[in-house]
């Protein structure tokens, strides 16, 4: 007579094996030590915006090269296959001033390696990280008044400028001038 004893004990046991908690992380370990940065600027209670700046993007500012190669990047991963050179399409147009997620490099690298809700895919555990940010000075630079004006084809964002640092230093949202309420002070209601 046959046992299905034996059978599912040795399946029990290939199961099991495969718990193991000194496996090694999903994500490389250049990702898991990245900084984090904050994606809104809005902060309860406080009457500026909070930024994080993350060192690694001093490297990409002023430097037309990682401007070019992301450019490269841009094409040969497809990336106007949603956002048609830059212009918009199915994914959100890269040379307008509207940055649902941030305009500083920072922000775009965070973008391309986390994904965003309704369609922008993860790409930080398929693409090198310093491909990523090659690719955030290039889709940063399309805005740019320089690359704006070079257009002197019918596809846009093909002579792109180099990301001059003061285009990221704005420190972010503050209430306006003249504004009835400061957003730092508690106002009471009737009693």
């Amino acid at each position: 007579m046959y046992s299905r004893f034996p059978i599912e004990v040795a399946l029990i046991a290939v199961l099991l094996s495969g718990c193991n908690n000194d496996s090694q992380p999903a994500r490389p370990t250049e990702q898991s030590s990245r900084l984090s940065v904050i994606d809104s600027a809005l902060a309860p209670g406080v009457d500026h915006s909070l930024v994080s700046v993350d060192p690694r993007a001093a490297a990409y500012y002023n430097n037309p090269d990682a401007v070019n190669t992301g450019k490269r990047l841009f094409q040969q991963y497809n990336c106007s296959g949603c956002h048609s050179n830059g212009g918009g399409g199915m994914g959100p147009d890269l040379m307008d001033d509207v940055w649902t997620y941030g305009s500083r490099l920072e922000q775009i690298h965070q973008t391309l390696v986390d994904g965003r809700p309704n369609g922008m895919p993860s790409w930080g555990n398929k693409v090198p990280d310093q491909q990523l940010w090659q690719l955030a000075a290039y889709v940063r630079s399309m805005s740019l008044p320089q690359t704006l004006a070079a257009q002197n084809s019918p596809t846009p964002s093909q002579t792109p400028a180099p990301i001059p640092p003061e285009v990221d230093q704005d420190a972010g949202w503050a209430p306006p001038q003249a504004t009835t309420n400061d957003y730092t002070t508690t106002t009471r209601g009737p009693e």
